[in-house]
């Protein structure tokens, strides 16, 4: 007889996977949040600026996986559509993968947002949204890809509807001395990439003209 072991034809029990760090949505500190969204708007004070903030009643109740999509006109966009959300809703911005240095990147990631390759299809970007519409996290995105863009992507429609989440638009103005956010009624994911992208161009464009 030999004294090599047979192996054992019974599996031994499988044990689960560990969760990495790459499945796991964002994380919000809300102490990093709110400095960062305080930060930013000093510009907007120190230019003698105010923010005009309307449609809030169009903003669902926090707890809820919401897509917000707005138009791109500058640099303060993603702070100023942060500060215009009522309390308890943390906006988690898909951000273009350059911001994403050693020391703003880990203020970015701290504040929950995460990073987006705009030069193709990122797989990888639109999972985490979906991670984070999962956990009824708001996840922010500007359709246009670049400021003062023109034509809409189909992205926000696709992940809205594969989160279950219902997209708000959101439209930046600048009116003189004043930035004016203007949220609209919710548009349902349902109805298809191309439809549902066709009517957030449609109030986004309405958004951002109102008076």
């Amino acid at each position: 007889m030999s004294d090599v072991r047979r192996p054992d034809p019974t599996p031994a029990p499988s044990t689960p996977a560990r969760p990495t760090v790459d499945e796991a949505a964002p994380v919000v500190n809300p102490h990093m949040y709110a400095l960062v969204v305080a930060v930013t708007y000093l510009p907007v004070l120190l230019s003698g600026m105010k923010l005009d903030v309307r449609g809030t009643e169009h903003v669902p109740p926090p707890g809820t996986p919401l897509v917000i999509a707005a138009n791109h006109v500058s640099g303060l966009d993603p702070f100023l559509v942060a500060r215009a959300l009522p309390r308890g809703r943390f906006l988690q911005f898909m951000a273009k993968k350059e911001l994403f240095l050693p020391v703003i990147g880990w203020i970015i990631r701290t504040g929950g947002s995460f990073p987006v390759d705009r030069s193709g299809n990122d797989v990888a970007s639109i999972r985490t949204a979906l991670r984070v519409l999962k956990e009824n996290g708001t996840v922010g995105i500007f359709p246009e890809g670049t400021r003062g863009g023109t034509e809409l992507h189909g992205g926000v429609a696709l992940i809205a509807a594969k989160g279950r989440a219902p997209i708000l638009p959101a439209g930046i103005r600048r009116d003189g001395r004043r930035w004016i956010v203007t949220f609209g009624p919710p548009i349902s994911p349902k109805g298809g990439i191309k439809a549902v992208t066709a009517e957030l161009g449609t109030e986004l464009a309405r958004l951002s003209q109102a008076g």
